[in-house]
Order: structure tokens, then sequence, then C-alpha cells
């Protein structure tokens, strides 16, 4: 286990009560916490604040997908919330990245704070090769994720949201001093729509920094007890 938690947990509820107890009973366990569109739909974006006050850092996966300006303009309103990282989709392009690295340092600069990180989501872990061979995309998953990470590094991201299943070929591409942020944490069985996935422990070894975990600890009957025994299991 690293000296920092490489567990965040996805905070994928529809209930703002039990997001905050969760919170409470894992944040001296954990990384961070996954804020995504379900929870903020139902809680409002005040849950981020609420989630700090209680000493949680937030992930804000809001995977922004616009044209530069929008996303852009969205970002500044991340530093402003003060969350430790959020995401953007790399499919939007070199100039939105760009335009939304700049825009987070620029208003990190004026508020005078230290900017969130800027990840980059690359091909979502329900993709495979016919799904995206269905949108257009006559390419390898693997091929189109390591693209995607090069262009990402490129446009200032300071890292990328993707798969088990690429983190070598990341690494490869990008170097060590990029982050990799992995979802479809899965064993075989109960895999659900993570069609690309691996075990907490195998995606620590291939080199992922942080790994995202919902459902097999939320649906726990005791969600403390299942994270620690994710913890043990990667200590193997």
């Amino acid at each position: 286990m690293r000296l920092e938690s490489p567990i965040i947990v996805a905070l994928d509820l529809p209930e703002r009560e039990r997001a905050l107890l969760l919170v409470e009973e894992l944040k001296d366990l954990v990384a961070g916490f996954k804020v995504g569109l379900e929870l903020i739909h139902f809680a409002g974006l005040g849950i981020i604040e609420e989630i700090k006050k209680r000493g949680g850092r937030v992930f804000y996966d809001g995977k922004f997908h616009d044209i530069p300006n929008t996303v852009a303009r969205a970002a500044k309103a991340c530093v402003s919330l003060g969350v430790w990282m959020f995401n953007i989709h790399s499919l939007g392009g070199r100039e939105m990245m760009e335009e939304t690295v700049k825009a987070v340092k620029e208003e990190g600069e004026r508020l005078g704070v230290k900017p969130p990180l800027v990840l980059a989501v690359t091909i979502l872990t329900s993709l495979d090769r016919e799904r995206l061979r269905e949108m257009g995309i006559d390419a390898e998953v693997e091929e189109m994720v390591g693209r995607l990470a090069l262009l990402a590094k490129e446009c200032g991201c300071d890292g990328v949201v993707c798969s088990p299943r690429e983190i070598e070929l990341v690494r490869e591409r990008c170097g060590e001093d990029f982050l990799i942020v992995c979802p479809g944490i899965r064993w075989e069985e109960g895999v659900e729509d993570h069609r690309r996935f691996a075990s907490p422990k195998w995606a620590l070894e291939k080199g992922a920094n942080y790994l995202v975990i919902g459902r097999p600890i939320l649906r726990a009957k005791s969600p403390r007890e299942a994270l620690l025994k994710i913890m043990d299991d990667i200590r193997r």
C-alpha cells in the first residue's frame, strides 16, 4: 500500500445524506471521493462543499464535453468550487483541452489558490471495439486510448481516466509523472457495465495512481469492511 491511499470512492448515489455519512465513515481510508452526475443532480453542487467540510477531497466527475469556450468557462467554476480534480472528455479535441488547462491555471492565479488537476477521459470502460465501430471509430480501443492520452498530455492535462487494461500503454507513451486514474475496478464476477476491467491489485501493479471504486463498496452491508478488505487484498 502506498503512503497515500490509492482508492477514490465513487459516491454514485441519489441520496445526499447517505453520501455524507459515507464520507464520515471512509474519509480516513481513502484518497478522496468521486462526485458524479447522479449525486450532483440529486443533491446540487453544494454537496461538494459539504464533503470538503467533512474532510474529504473531491474528484468532480463532470466529464465536460462541449465547445472550447463553454468547457473553459465551466472549468473556471471548478477552481472556485475547490475540487481536488475534475475531468473533461479528450474526444472534445485539442483546442478544448488546451483552453481548459489555460483557464484553470489563470483562474487559480487570479484567486490565489492551487488549481485542481485536469484529467482527460479517454474511452469509457463501457465501450469496446464493436461499440466504437458503431460510432464510426474504426480503431482498436487500446490504440484510441494511447492516442488520446498522448494528446491530453500535449495539451497540458495532468493525467487521464482510462481502464486498467490500457495502463501500461499510457505509461509507455506519457511517462511516469502522468496521472492515471482507473474506473472499471472489478473482479470477474459482477462485472456489470464495465467491459474493460481488472482487480485493484492488478491495476496498481501495472502503474495506476488512483482507483475509482463505487458499487463494490456502496452495495456492501458494511462499506468500511468492504473497503478494508480491498485494501488488504492490495497489500498481499
